[in-house]
C-alpha cells in the first residue's frame, strides 16, 4: 500500500499518534470519529503494511547522560556498493550513531552522534567513526541547543 491509497481518516489517526502514541484505542477513536473497533482494525493495518514501523517513549537524553549533540560529514574513500553497504553495517553497530543518513552531496553521509561530552565525543570520533569502513574525512558540527526535535 503506498500513501496515495491512505484516506482522511488514516492519516488523522497517523497524526494523532505522532502527537501521543499513548493514546487508547477509544481516545483515539473519538479524535478521529470512529469507534474502537473499527480505529483498532485500522491502527493493525497501518502497522502491517508499514506505516507505523513502532512505538517509543521520548526520553530525555540530557538527564541520561547523553546531551553533547554532534553532526558529522563523512566523507569515504570508495563509493561503490560493497564499500557503502560495508560502512552502512558497520555504523548499525557504533551505539553513539543516533542517525545516519546517505547524502546527495560533496561528502556521502550525516551522521548525528550522541555523547556525554565533548570529551567522550572525541573518543568516539577518533576510535569508531574514524575506523569505520572506507572512512576518508570527517567534519564535525557541534549543536550548542536544540530548538526542535520532532
Amino acid at each position: 500500500m503506498t500513501e496515495d491509497h491512505l484516506d482522511r481518516i488514516d492519516r488523522n489517526i497517523l497524526a494523532a499518534l505522532l502527537r501521543d502514541a499513548r493514546l487508547s484505542m477509544a481516545e483515539l477513536g473519538r479524535k478521529v470519529g470512529l469507534s474502537k473497533t473499527p480505529v483498532m482494525a485500522r491502527v493493525r493495518r497501518l502497522e502491517r503494511d508499514g506505516f507505523i514501523r513502532g512505538y517509543s517513549a521520548i526520553v530525555d537524553r540530557e538527564r541520561m547522560g547523553q546531551g553533547h549533540i554532534a553532526f558529522v560529514q563523512v566523507k569515504l574513500s570508495d563509493t561503490r556498493s560493497a564499500a557503502l553497504d560495508a560502512f552502512n553495517k558497520a555504523a548499525l553497530s557504533v551505539p553513539e550513531i543516533e542517525q545516519c543518513h546517505m547524502i546527495a552531496s560533496s561528502f556521502d553521509y550525516l551522521l548525528k552522534v550522541r555523547t556525554k561530552d565533548i570529551a567522550a565525543y572525541r573518543r568516539v570520533l577518533g576510535e569508531r567513526i574514524s575506523a569505520l569502513p572506507h572512512v576518508a574525512q570527517t567534519s564535525t558540527y557541534v549543536a550548542m541547543e536544540t530548538v526542535k526535535d520532532r
